[in-house]
């Protein structure tokens, strides 16, 4: 089966419909699908509900998306970076499920692992509890949540072989490798394809049989917030 696309236009050929339920990894902007994003703009395709961690930036990232309106719901843990996301859902332009972040990241592991649900203790007590089914557990309340899948999921990672083997970077690895599993089509970008038998077997963190294309990227890699020392006074 031949995975790799010659870019990301080509890769989400077929796959995008309005209405559609799109998985992003990446936290802030720490590796976003930045192409997949930017050709999921151009695909023109609306009213999509996203999972992601956050929204990434006004301009870059999934903030591109709300630009053009194409988002119509955000399953999110970390939205504050965002003023358009701010302003459009205050304004009740985008609707909102919000997530606790190691919530969000056990939906996304449960769906791929074909959980379809999970009590947690996390949350019990706040508004993140209200209409969820409560239980108790030696003692303890724990509220149910669902795992979550989705139509397709767009990750991001450093190296793949052609089989769509993935290794993530460091702290980039973030939410990327469970929405790979959790998509029902999972489109990679990445910095560098290897021939296979290239990597490793103990270090591969997504295996192939979850990775259905592949294209490899051009990243920015923008820096969110860049914070410096002060210099001294000579």
């Amino acid at each position: 089966m031949k995975k790799i696309y010659p870019d990301a236009r080509a890769a989400l050929d077929g796959l995008t419909f309005d209405g559609m339920t799109v998985m992003s990894g990446g936290f802030g902007l720490c590796g976003i699908p930045e192409n997949l994003i930017a050709a999921l703009r151009d695909s023109g395709v609306k009213d999509i509900t996203v999972i992601s961690n956050n929204a990434g930036v006004d301009d870059f990232g999934l903030g591109l998306l709300l630009q053009t309106r194409q988002i119509k719901k955000m399953i999110s843990s970390y939205v504050g970076e965002n003023k358009e996301f701010e302003r459009q859902y205050l304004s009740g332009e985008l609707e909102l499920e919000f997530n606790p972040q190691g919530t969000l990241a056990e939906r996304c592991r449960a769906g791929g692992a074909g959980i379809p649900a999970f009590y947690t203790k996390t949350g019990v007590g706040t508004l993140i509890a209200e209409g969820k089914e409560h239980k108790e557990f030696n003692g303890e309340t724990y509220i149910m949540e669902t795992g979550l899948v989705a139509d397709l999921s767009i990750v991001k990672a450093w190296k793949a072989d052609e089989q769509g083997n993935l290794v993530f970077r460091k702290t980039a690895r973030n939410f990327n490798p469970m929405m790979a599993t959790a998509g029902k089509v999972t489109v990679a970008e990445v910095e560098e394809i290897v021939p296979l038998g290239s990597l490793d077997p103990d270090c591969i963190h997504t295996p192939g049989v979850y990775v259905q294309r592949l294209i490899k990227g051009e990243h920015e890699k923008r820096v969110e917030q860049r914070t410096v020392r002060q210099r001294e006074n000579a």
